[in-house]
């Protein structure tokens, strides 16, 4: 995984907990729900980045 990609998944993630977090401080299911797909995204993202490492080590 290139470190750009890193980078990128990391802010992504935590772009996803800062917006949950300001849904559940404003009662926003909307937004919550969002910062949770980011969240999850950004983890999808990074284990696909992995596996692709994993294949080019072998």
């Amino acid at each position: 995984m290139g470190l750009g990609d890193k980078i990128h998944n990391a802010t992504e993630k935590l772009h996803g907990k800062g917006k949950e977090a300001a849904g559940e401080a404003t009662a926003n299911d909307k937004m919550k729900a969002e910062g949770k797909s980011h969240q999850i995204k950004a983890d999808l993202k990074q284990a696909g980045e992995k596996v692709k490492d994993a294949f080019k080590k072998h």
